[in-house]
Order: structure tokens, then sequence, then C-alpha cells
């Protein structure tokens, strides 16, 4: 049994999941670390997995 990542507070949805992409962390630029410490949106990664294209 594989089990998923854990989703940062920052993510909109499952990685992989349809109708979504990763992209930076909106908080830390895609550093994954905000004033010296690990950033609590992405949780450290610099990404997060937001909804894409709308209509």
């Amino acid at each position: 049994m594989i089990e998923d990542p854990p989703l940062s507070p920052g993510d909109e949805a499952e990685p992989g999941a349809p109708g979504t992409g990763e992209d930076l962390c909106p908080a830390c630029n895609g550093s994954g670390k905000l004033d010296g410490e690990k950033c609590e949106t992405c949780g450290g990664t610099g990404k997060v997995t937001q909804g894409i294209g709308g209509g």
C-alpha cells in the first residue's frame, strides 16, 4: 500500500490530482524558508499544488 505524501497548508489538492499542477510557494517564493525558518505554507519544499485551468 502506497501512502500519499502529506498535504502542506498551501496545497489546494493532492499532488497528481486531475486539474492541478505544481507551483512555487507564494509565501517563500520557492525557497522553502521564511524568516530563516522552514516555510509552514509549503512544509519547506518550496512547492505547492495548485488548481490550474479555469473557464
